[in-house]
């Protein structure tokens, strides 16, 4: 799949920076759901992947610029669906692969964090608005085959029953349930958007 634009590119041309890049991204990981996202500094975090500070600061200007990379770059989990000719399909793996990715702990904390500080942090803000730009994007591009392309509300129409369910309700996201909000977004799709897909 293509990379987003706004994807941090400078890397990809140097092994090694590559390679320091993803240690810190996996160790950031493993201290997350231990130290909070209060606990994780910039010094903590220097100090276990064995590099500076400034080093950090240049991947990494912000710490909502390094948990929008942790939400954006989580570990594969194999659950991300193809690209595919029905709607329904395609929805469906859509939102099971977002609930694989929520409930890998450091992802979980690192939403719940740039969430949280949005109203009072402009990094955090922006960041928030990036990932729901950069995953209605990729979602865009697996319903391609079938001739949708869904709106920002038929978007938040799909996702949010999930977010509710799982950050406000507390309660599990079962293929049931995934499968019953799938099915009530596609009756709520503009005609428009659906053309050519099956359903």
């Amino acid at each position: 799949m293509k990379q987003p634009l706004h994807r941090r590119q400078p890397t990809s041309s140097n092994p090694r920076v590559q390679r320091t890049r993803n240690r810190v991204l996996a160790i950031a990981r493993e201290l997350l759901p231990e130290v909070g996202a209060g606990g994780l500094t910039y010094a903590l975090l220097a100090e276990r992947a064995s590099v500076t500070r400034q080093t950090l600061y240049r991947h990494w200007p912000t710490r909502a610029a390094l948990l929008f990379d942790l939400i954006l770059e989580g570990p594969d989990l194999g659950t991300y669906p193809e690209p595919g000719s029905d709607v329904r399909a395609v929805a469906t793996a859509w939102l099971k692969s977002l609930r694989a990715g929520v409930s890998v702990p450091a992802m979980r904390t690192a939403v719940l964090t740039v969430t949280a500080q949005a109203d009072h942090d402009p990094d955090s803000a922006q960041a928030l608005v990036r990932i729901g730009e950069d995953r209605h994007a990729a979602l865009n591009n697996l319903l391609e085959p079938a001739g949708v392309r869904i709106s920002d509300d038929e978007y938040t129409l799909l996702y949010g029953p999930v977010l509710a369910r799982l950050f406000l309700d507390r309660g599990p996201v079962t293929d049931a349930f995934i499968d019953a909000v799938v099915s009530q977004w596609l009756t709520t799709l503009h005609p428009g958007s659906a053309v050519g897909s099956h359903m």
